[in-house]
């Protein structure tokens, strides 16, 4: 059976969740034998990404059109959509993933007639800052992704928190047709390492206990509620900061005047702005007294599996998927946010989910043998729920009902 998976980020141009998503599930499920797969025959997986030429067999890059080169982005993403539709022909089924790929995915799957399935990673309707970023693009792709989910034969929920939101997004879905498949961690890749000279190098003094965050500059990570928090832990805990790729040039403003501004009234404050190697997020991570994920909107959040692969205790905001990943009191510690309802995840009162996520934090870093006991339960619930080959598995058997293939 061939599947053809379409996507914006693939290796080497990787920036966030989605990418390190279908990068690990097109390798789990290119290695699933065909006694694995319900059609009874292996799946030849197809993968047509964005961007530069890569030399992967069986992965086709597409480059933005020369003539929408100075478009807005939105229409840009398009019209790299629209070279991928015709390769698509003599798939046995699409697979798309986030809105940039739902365009191509759904045309492809019209114009060939074949089922189409999206995988949401996030939606449109509950990322209303995205309008700072792409201007009247926004309103273009909140209709490509209402359009392709709508039309789309199954579609796929990282978490329950995602499905339900899915369904409070667009309440004319069928509920049947959207399915819940978890992120997954590779936990051979992803493990506890110790470098005392990367250590060093990133400026982390292992003598004191530490906070690490690690995303995208972006609304939905919940990095100001984070820095504002800072303010409040005790004054022996470091913050790492491994934060980059700002969403627009106000986010970032905003980030750099908090970050100054907590530099200049403690010390123990370390911003990696680069982009790190798998090894020195692993060696950042293991250190970790605790990882932080103070997101206002979250599927699931795959950096919470990374931090919990390495060892890490991680306390993250009881919101979206998190509470699936991070077992309360087992793996970490969930702090609780009330959220306005008009998409921002705006909290009801932002001082008191401040307080409350510097409380946990101090909470946690304060009992260093607690943290290391749920960073020890949170490796062994990473590496025995959220492996990538059940995740293959549970989608190659997804691929088998719609197209009706199953044996």
């Amino acid at each position: 059976m061939r599947v053809d998976i379409v996507t914006k980020e693939y290796p080497p141009e990787i920036y966030g969740g989605a990418g390190v998503h279908v990068a690990e599930l097109v390798k789990a499920l290119r290695a699933l034998p065909a006694t694995d797969v319900p059609a009874g025959e292996a799946l030849d997986v197809q993968v047509r990404a964005f961007g530069a030429d890569r030399d992967e067999a069986g992965t086709t890059s597409y480059a933005t059109p020369a003539e929408l080169r100075g478009a807005n982005a939105a229409i840009q993403t398009m019209g790299t959509d629209l070279l991928i539709v015709d390769d698509v022909a003599g798939a046995a089924v699409v697979h798309s993933h986030t809105w940039y790929a739902n365009f191509a995915g759904h045309i492809a799957g019209l114009l060939n007639g074949i089922p189409h399935i999206v995988t949401a990673h996030s939606l449109e309707p509950l990322r209303p800052w995205k309008a700072e970023q792409l201007g009247g693009g926004y309103a273009v792709s909140s209709e490509i992704e209402r359009t392709a989910y709508h039309g789309a034969a199954a579609i796929v929920a990282v978490s329950e928190g995602m499905r339900a939101d899915i369904l409070r997004s667009y309440p004319d879905l069928d509920p049947a047709a959207v399915r819940v498949i978890y992120n997954g961690i590779d936990t051979e890749q992803w493990h506890p390492v110790e470098d005392a000279e990367t250590l060093a190098a990133l400026g982390i003094d292992p003598a004191r206990p530490s906070v690490v965050f690690v995303g995208r500059i972006t609304r939905q990570k919940g990095l100001p509620y984070l820095l504002r928090a800072a303010e409040l832990l005790d004054p022996d805990v470091q913050l790492i900061l491994c934060a980059g790729a700002p969403d627009t040039p106000e986010i970032l403003a905003e980030v750099e005047g908090l970050v100054r501004g907590l530099q200049q009234a403690r010390d123990g404050v370390v911003w990696i702005d680069r982009h790190l190697s798998r090894h020195e997020l692993c060696v950042a991570l293991t250190a970790a007294t605790t990882f932080v994920c103070p997101s206002i909107y979250e599927p699931l959040g795959i950096v919470n599996l990374e931090a919990m692969a390495c060892g890490a205790a991680v306390v993250g905001t009881a919101t979206g998927g998190i509470p699936e990943v991070v077992a309360d009191g087992v793996t970490g510690r969930l702090v609780p946010i009330e959220q306005v309802t008009d998409g921002t995840g705006t909290p009801l009162d932002p001082e008191a989910f401040v307080a409350d996520l510097a409380r946990v934090l101090n909470e946690v870093v304060r009992d260093r043998d607690g943290a290391a006991a749920y960073g020890k339960a949170g490796r062994e619930r990473a590496t025995s729920e959220f492996s990538w080959q059940r995740i293959a598995e549970q989608t190659a058997a997804l691929y088998a009902e719609v197209t009706g293939a199953a044996r």
